[in-house]
């Protein structure tokens, strides 16, 4: 386990004897929030900056939740109002939206997406006595509620194993963005993976985001004539290396879990086929997705964001867990979570191991963009792996 790890599992230890597991959000306190009638569930997400499209089709999907809960009755009797956050996937501008939001009453929160942010912002969560549903997946953040969304270490393996076993790759050239924890840490898990299969990593390199143009790296990476380019980066940096990269040319591009959004595919337009993307099943990949992919269209009349089935089953898992504790006393409601086996939701079938707090089974697959530009399981890839998409 890592350091940053235990500290944060140290920090939850500490909030709960302090609070004595009592949650300042708690549904049966009348302080919470303007409206005393409605359960305040916060939503924190990158809802402005360059990954604004997803945070939106994060938001959305919570509220698609809160909207069908609240029309069977809601929660514990009570509607559902879903509070936005807006971390700006920046620390800087999430604690002090997240410590607001905390102060104005929260009962529950779901978020955020960034590890960089979450890192900072999961235990003022957890020091208020709340119990998040996370969307981090930095190995950093494991122990520090619930999530789920695939873990570094469970992204890791599937990675090195597409890279060698789909790719067939014996030299790898790994980049990555260096100013982010999640990218930071999954390049070296990716690393380790590679090496301990004998594959030969033949540059190991930082990449500063937000240039234009990123040709120069790729021909830096492509020097050493790797059999493939692995790129740990979010997708606008992802969409800028597909766009770097000749269409059919060796080495294979394949990108990290973090550049996994339809922004990527609207980035990087015509060049998106270019490289594959880890990932996870689009909105629509899963199985018995259509009655849900319908309803999000009717109701934001537009397709589901890469991350809006996620949001959206952990709101309907928070749900559930609420009913059984009767609450949102953290204690009671960490037993409920920890007791979630085979809910199934949008993502298909969802166990929450306790302890940790990460889902079983992980739903990471690699991914293409398709003729019709939206990202899909690559079945050559479930082919050679035997995954079950």
């Amino acid at each position: 386990m890592h350091q940053a790890t235990l500290r944060l599992a140290a920090v939850w230890a500490a909030a709960v004897l302090t609070l004595g597991i009592a949650a300042c959000g708690d549904s049966d306190d009348d302080s919470s929030g303007d409206d005393a009638g409605k359960l305040r569930i916060g939503l924190e997400a990158p809802l402005s900056g360059d990954l604004q499209t997803l945070g939106e089709g994060m938001l959305n999907g919570a509220k698609l939740a809160a909207g069908q809960l609240n029309a069977d009755g809601g929660l514990l009797g009570r509607d559902i109002e879903i509070v936005p956050i807006d971390d700006g996937g920046d620390a800087e501008i999430g604690v002090p939206a997240v410590q607001d939001a905390i102060d104005e009453g929260l009962d529950g929160v779901i978020g955020p997406y960034n590890s960089g942010v979450g890192v900072q912002t999961l235990p003022l969560y957890q020091d208020a006595g709340l119990v998040p549903i996370r969307l981090t997946s930095d190995n950093d953040t494991e122990g520090f509620g619930f999530t789920l969304q695939p873990m570094g270490s469970q992204i890791a393996p599937v990675t090195a194993e597409a890279l060698t076993d789909f790719i067939g790759a014996s030299k790898v050239a790994i980049v990555y963005d260096n100013t982010e924890e999640y990218t930071k840490g999954i390049a070296g898990e990716v690393r380790s993976q590679l090496e301990g299969r004998d594959v030969e990593v033949t540059v190991f390199q930082q990449l500063e985001p937000g240039q234009e143009d990123y040709s120069g790296v790729v021909n830096k990476l492509a020097a050493g004539k790797p059999d493939a380019i692995y790129a740990a980066v979010y997708f606008p940096e992802g969409a800028r290396i597909a766009k770097a990269i000749s269409p059919g040319s060796s080495p294979t591009c394949l990108l990290d879990y973090g550049a996994y959004d339809t922004g990527y595919v609207e980035d990087a337009g015509d060049a998106a086929p270019n490289c594959d993307v880890v990932g996870v099943p689009a909105p629509s990949d899963f199985a018995g997705s259509e009655t849900f992919v319908s309803e999000y269209e009717d109701q934001f009349d537009e397709a589901p964001g890469t991350w809006s089935p996620y949001t959206y089953d952990s709101l309907n898992v928070l749900a559930q867990a609420v009913e059984q504790a009767g609450g949102f006393d953290a204690k009671a409601l960490t037993a409920a979570l920890n007791d979630v086996k085979a809910f199934e939701g949008w993502t298909g079938s969802t166990t929450l191991v306790p302890g940790t707090g990460n889902r079983e089974p992980a739903t990471v697959t690699v991914d293409e963009v398709n003729d019709e530009g939206a990202f899909s399981v690559d079945r050559a890839w479930a082919k050679a792996v035997g995954a079950p998409y």
